[in-house]
């Protein structure tokens, strides 16, 4: 999902490909697994300020590094005396492939603006217009916030003075779903943020956690206790049509849905052990998702391009970790918990834990490279990025 953003972008092309081979001559980069692929070089030249910090921000979550033109893949320059001026430029093959003049918005806008289209250019979707979501830290209890993906303009939308959990945005819509304990139960709630009006999607007597909206936000997964046990359940965005999906003895936690949603993945456990696993949205068998050589894993979110997971193994600490939507051997990442993908399949978003507070950061997965959304102070956790 996006929001004021006039730009358009290219479909995202698979995490493990970083760009298309548009070079004629020897390609610096060479493309590689989540986790070992080799950062872009690319040099920045003639921006400034607000500018140059923004251009640099939005690509290193995104896979680049910044060296010298000599070394570089990609040349980056222009200015910013008042509107922005952008081009970029392949120094292989010589060839320029944006050279535009920006105006009519913040500078900063302009920039992320600027990086979205050289990353289409080169094949790739930006970041620049989307949002997120998260859960800001207020001693026992919380508010929800959104923000800029790089943390600019924190807003919070609620405030129940109460504890709040697990803020999900609803796909092409300016709407979230999250918990509250708002009404001293934790009901799950619609938020829609246009009008500022919210109504409870399940207010059942016991807990109501974990919403999960569906790709085309028609349906949600929740996590209910009315049976007496903790179950997945889908229904409507409305809380109609509700349906129990898993009817264990293990307490269900964490849905998300694949892209088609054709199916929800959860975690669970299997023989006393944590594991994740997916079930027809339309209700089915449980089947498991491997994630082998990593424990205890939990919190997962499926990639936008069907072809990953990402999720929290607690191994003495809690790492993020990802594996193949099919599953196989996981991959450690990086120290942190409550991963979300982003719209381009390759950046997540997380949180890391620092003297006692959470600190959300931006990892790309196929460099690992991480980068703190520093412009949201305190203590923030459960993030959740638009699409």
């Amino acid at each position: 999902m996006k929001f004021n953003q006039p730009f358009s972008f290219l479909t995202a092309i698979a995490i493990a490909i970083a760009f298309p081979r548009i070079t004629k001559g020897d390609v610096i980069y060479v493309p590689g697994e989540a986790g070992s692929t080799q950062p872009i070089p690319v040099s920045l030249s003639g921006f400034t300020g607000e500018a140059a910090s923004v251009i640099q921000f939005d690509l290193t979550v995104q896979g680049f590094k910044f060296t010298g033109p000599d070394e570089a893949q990609f040349l980056l320059s222009g200015s910013n005396n008042g509107n922005l001026v952008g081009r970029a430029s392949d120094r292989i093959n010589k060839s320029t492939f944006v050279n535009k003049s920006y105006t009519g918005a913040s500078l900063r806008r302009q920039a992320h603006a600027f990086v979205d289209d050289f990353l289409a250019a080169i094949g790739r979707k930006g970041l620049g217009g989307t949002k997120i979501a998260f859960k800001a830290d207020k001693g026992k209890s919380g508010e929800i916030h959104i923000a800029d993906f790089d943390g600019f303009g924190a807003q919070a939308i609620t405030s129940d003075g109460a504890i709040v959990a697990a803020p999900a945005w609803v796909p092409g819509r300016m709407a979230l779903l999250y918990t509250s304990y708002l009404k001293g139960n934790p009901d799950v709630f619609s938020h829609d943020l246009s009008s500022g009006q919210r109504r409870a999607v399940a207010n059942y007597p016991g807990s109501n956690m974990s919403p999960a909206p569906s790709p085309n936000g028609g349906k949600v997964a929740m996590v209910l206790s009315k049976s007496g046990s903790v179950d997945l359940y889908v229904a409507d965005m409305d809380g109609g049509n509700l349906k129990r999906l898993t009817t264990s003895r293990e307490d269900e936690s964490a849905p998300c849905w694949s892209p088609d949603g054709q199916w929800i993945c959860f975690a669970t456990k299997i023989n006393d052990r944590r594991a994740l696993c997916k079930i027809p949205a339309a209700g089915g068998a449980v089947q498991r998702i491997s994630t082998a050589g990593v424990s205890n894993p939990s919190e997962p979110d499926w990639s936008p391009d069907n072809k990953w997971i990402v999720f929290t193994a607690q191994m003495g600490g809690f790492e993020v970790c990802v594996v193949p939507a099919s599953g196989g051997t996981a991959t450690v990442l990086v120290s942190g918990e409550d991963p979300t993908w982003g719209p381009n399949s390759r950046t997540v978003v997380y949180a890391r834990r620092e003297s006692g507070r959470r600190v959300l950061s931006l990892l790309d997965v196929p460099t690992k490279q991480t980068k703190d959304v520093s412009r949201i102070s305190g203590s923030n956790s459960q993030p959740s990025w638009a699409r």
